[in-house]
């Protein structure tokens, strides 16, 4: 980083932007392997939180590949940057005192360490996706397990690049015995018992 480069600090803080939203920000950061439920869950949510008044943002791993990280592929090194982008983003959004999903399979503890480390204290909420490979790729929503199998995609997630699971995750789902509204429910229960989210504003007039 140059040196004449000076971080300049802002009037308005982070504590203002989101006490007139009625929510403290915070990075729900959904992982697991392709298939598991990330998107799905992490939009129902979106979609749950944003009728309830509260302000978001979802950030999902293929929508990114398309703008943001359209220049990275799927090698090791290339999902370390993915990852790393996708921290700083998230950073900036909660900054803005929003709520902030992010649906990405980010593989690497090392990785998903390293955005935690980016946040305060209990901001960062690692949602583990702990549904089975073997549902997963009965699933198989985009084909990609079936391509990989046959060996026309390398580096795939759980079939010839290892996924490291969350040993103590914040909060653990499993799609394959859980609803969508079994989990959406989970997940504000959650933000609820950790005052991330209080009454709506849209209840309380706000």
């Amino acid at each position: 980083m140059s040196e004449n480069i000076v971080w300049h600090h802002q009037k308005v803080t982070r504590a203002d932007r989101a006490s007139i939203k009625n929510q403290s920000p915070c990075l729900l950061w959904f992982t697991g392997l392709s298939g598991s439920g990330k998107s799905t869950i992490a939009n129902a949510l979106d979609v749950a939180l944003f009728e309830r008044g509260y302000h978001t943002f979802l950030l999902d791993g293929d929508n990114v590949r398309h703008g943001l990280n359209k220049d990275l592929g799927f090698s090791d090194e290339d999902r370390v940057e993915n990852i790393r982008r996708i921290g700083e983003v998230s950073k900036l959004f909660t900054d803005a005192g929003v709520i902030v999903l992010s649906a990405f399979i980010s593989p690497f503890t090392t990785d998903r360490r390293l955005v935690r480390n980016l946040f305060p204290a209990g901001e960062f909420i690692e949602v583990f996706m702990d549904t089975p490979l073997q549902t997963c790729e009965e699933r198989d929503p985009k084909g990609l397990y079936e391509k990989a199998r046959a060996g026309k995609i390398k580096h795939f997630t759980g079939i010839d690049s290892p996924y490291e699971a969350p040993e103590r995750p914040e909060v653990r789902l499993d799609t394959s015995q859980m609803s969508v509204d079994d989990c959406v429910n989970r997940l504000i229960s959650y933000l609820l018992d950790r005052q991330l989210i209080f009454t709506s504003p849209q209840a309380t007039g706000a």
